[in-house]
């Protein structure tokens, strides 16, 4: 267990190394300044963002990933539907409440709509989209279609919002996708879709595992978009919604940290209790594991626990204030420094998101090595990267997110009828996945520096909408990966079929 750990502790240094490096040189520079205790807050929180990683990635091989697995293999043993749809409708509810990600997103926009209204309006969504995703493996439905079908009705709400005067509502309404699968709920519920997948069998079983994550995502923003219909306009429109003093590194450093570490321990208490209590009813009803399997999955529970307590109070306590910062200052310099930083710092955050590890690997695994991590990382660095420049350029210039959703879902989909299924299923999971803890907590609080020195008026409808894009991204970048390789198949094929030409040419006896 301790090489393991030793072997994830320098996996977590890669990822979030960058990250450090990046931040320390640029503010040596006119860019951005950070004071001796903002440097020290900075470099704590790092240390203890690459020891929550390395526990978390750890403990959610050995054990979300299992229990995931076993529970989806037996409740579909059960062969009973209507058991099946109820347990997973709840586990859905009930998971999403606990997500820490969630609870970041609500409490900066309280002001806004009503933090528990907003929670529990996503758990519902998320526990919806859940049963349909699992009736997609069982049935063995197109991935593709079922998505097209849920973003028309997802543009439906939408026009109906903007027809209502509410579009400053939207960016929020497409980034509570993309926080809503966050590290507890992505392990969790990928090794469920494995495990589900796996029982039902026939060709593809594996591939038909993929697309949890993808639909589980489009669930909170029909959900969140039917909760918008219900605001006031009014509301909407005021420019005084956001309280910018809450970013503030707090001068008490010992009694912020304190306050963070106790709700974060709860937050995560809550979450991974919840999931515990519910695979240990269904092991003892239905799985009956041996008590060294039990034991091996308890102590990976632990690694998580200890792993998420440290990596989201590190990240909640040190990187919001700091990305918040950055983003201010970056904005009194030039129009262009916060675009280009967000384009730099977009490729590295994604490397320290913990969920995205689990991704990677799960997909190596079962494509047998085909689709291998470091072509996956390369795709998401692009794609993430690309997505939080062109979110500091939509601030910069004050439109609409829908000139990025509407032309990017399309994109996407167009691209889903050209390369293997495999990637498509991939595709859609990595953006929830993409979208994590350092997205929310670093990036977004970024943005909204940003905006609040440039387009201080506009904070609803400019500053938010980062996390979706970050949630978009994947979908194109990991489906170009897939037009990439069914280019070199086609080219393969060509050059063995050229190769057999000739070597029949060559055999071929003249008599004369």
């Amino acid at each position: 267990m301790f090489k393991q750990l030793w072997i994830k502790l320098r996996e977590s240094i890669i990822s979030v190394l960058p990250v450090v490096l990046i931040v320390i040189i640029l503010s040596f520079t006119p860019l951005f300044k950070l004071n001796l205790t903002q440097y020290l807050v900075f470099i704590f929180s790092s240390i203890g963002l690459i020891f929550g990683i390395a526990l978390f990635n750890l403990g959610a091989e050995t054990s979300m990933s299992v229990m995931g697995e076993q529970v989806g293999s037996a409740l579909m043993k059960t062969k009973k539907l209507s058991l099946i749809f109820g347990i997973l409708f709840l586990l859905g509810l009930l998971i999403t409440i606990a997500e820490p990600d969630l609870s970041v997103l609500s409490s900066q926009v309280s002001s806004v709509i009503n933090k528990y209204a907003l929670i529990i309006g996503i758990g519902v969504g998320v526990g919806l989209f859940l049963v349909i995703a699992v009736i997609k493996i069982i049935t063995k439905q197109n991935l593709s279609f079922l998505i097209m079908f849920f973003y028309m009705v997802m543009f439906a709400l939408t026009c109906l919002l903007l027809l209502d005067d509410k579009g400053n509502f939207l960016a929020l309404c497409y980034d509570s996708g993309g926080v809503t699968t966050g590290p507890i709920t992505v392990p969790f519920i990928m090794a469920l879709g494995l495990g589900i997948a796996n029982i039902v069998g026939g060709r593809g079983a594996k591939e038909n595992s993929f697309g949890l994550v993808a639909l589980c995502s489009i669930g909170p923003i029909i959900a969140v978009l039917f909760l918008g219909l219900g605001i006031d306009s009014n509301l909407l429109n005021s420019t005084n919604l956001f309280d910018l003093s809450s970013y503030a590194l707090s001068q008490d450093i010992g009694s912020s940290l304190l306050e963070h570490l106790v709700d974060t321990i709860k937050n995560v208490a809550i979450a991974l209790g919840l999931i515990v209590a519910f695979f240990m009813i269904i092991e003892f009803i239905f799985i009956k594991m041996k008590k060294k399997d039990l034991i091996k999955i308890f102590v990976g529970i632990f690694y998580t626990f200890l792993g998420l307590i440290i990596f989201l109070t590190c990240a909640e306590f040190g990187y919001l204030s700091i990305g918040f910062s950055i983003g201010e200052q970056m904005a009194h310099f030039s129009n262009i420094a916060p675009i280009l930083f967000g384009l730099i710092i977009g490729m590295v955050v994604v490397l320290a998101e913990p969920a995205v590890s689990v991704l990677t690997h799960q997909v190596e695994e079962v494509t047998t090595g085909n689709i291998s991590r470091l072509s996956m990382m390369i795709s998401l660095m692009i794609g993430v990267g690309g997505a939080i420049g062109l979110s500091i350029i939509r601030i910069v210039f004050n439109f609409s997110i829908l000139y990025y959703i509407i032309p990017g879902y399309l994109i996407s989909l167009g691209l889903s009828f050209f390369v293997p299924k495999v990637y498509t299923a991939i595709a859609f999971d990595s953006g929830g996945v993409a979208s994590g803890p350092l997205t929310s907590s670093f990036i977004l609080p970024f943005a909204i520096g940003v905006c609040s020195v440039l387009q201080p008026e506009n904070m609803l409808q400019d500053a938010f909408g980062v996390v979706a894009l970050v949630a978009l991204a994947p979908l194109i970048s990991i489906q170009l990966l897939g037009v990439k390789g069914v280019i070199a198949e086609r080219r393969r094929i060509k050059n063995r079929f050229r190769k057999i030409v000739r070597a029949d040419d060559e055999q071929i006896i003249s008599f004369k």
